[in-house]
């Protein structure tokens, strides 16, 4: 989530729409080969900067969308795997780049929309790029202050949707190097698990 937790709302708002919004979609004729490394990153290149999310046997199938600066969204690719990927924010701290599966882009689009998340929809999101969060206890924080638990985290997978798989993990974020809880004692407190690249 920069954490669906995106630094700022625009970038989990295209994240939980993006996949129910497949109107104006551009073709992308330049496919990589499918495989389990992601890809390279580039910058002003979506589909690069979205793929580096998630691994490639994933994101290379995966939806891409992106957003302008007035919140209007473009389907850059569509999909045929259920996943949806967005590319880095220029306009965020850190690299926000990820790619979820249906269930997280549900999850998402209640907390941007302050509704409950879906019951029994536990969900995956992949951030290979990492993250930067203004905040490790307020889901609608839109910048770091001293008081709000800035954080960085490094690459990661997200569980969503599930309050049982949360029992027992830290809920700060002091060591990020190990699995901690983000938001937690809100609706939309997730499990961040960090991965090697």
């Amino acid at each position: 989530m920069k954490n669906l937790y995106f630094g700022p709302l625009a970038s989990a708002a295209v994240f939980a729409l993006g996949a129910c919004n497949q109107a104006g979609v551009a073709s992308n004729n330049n496919a990589q080969p499918a495989g389990n490394t992601p890809a390279a990153a580039a910058p002003g290149d979506p589909v690069a900067s979205a793929e580096a999310a998630a691994p490639a046997s994933i994101a290379h199938n995966a939806s891409v969308v992106t957003m302008d600066a007035n919140g209007n969204m473009t389907t850059v690719r569509k999909g045929t795997n259920g996943w949806t990927c967005i590319p880095d924010s220029p306009a965020t701290p850190g690299p926000d780049s990820m790619c979820a599966d249906g269930n997280a882009l549900k999850w998402a689009d209640a907390w941007i929309h302050h509704k409950a998340p879906p019951d029994g929809a536990t969900g995956l999101m992949y951030m290979l790029e990492g993250g930067t969060d203004a905040s490790n206890t307020d889901p609608y924080a839109t910048k770091p202050t001293g008081e709000n638990d800035w954080v960085k985290t490094g690459p990661h997978v997200m569980v969503v949707g599930s309050k049982e798989i949360l029992a027992g993990y830290p809920t700060d974020a002091k060591d990020t190097t190990a699995p901690y809880v983000m938001w937690a004692g809100t609706p939309y407190a997730h499990l961040m698990i960090p991965i090697t690249k």
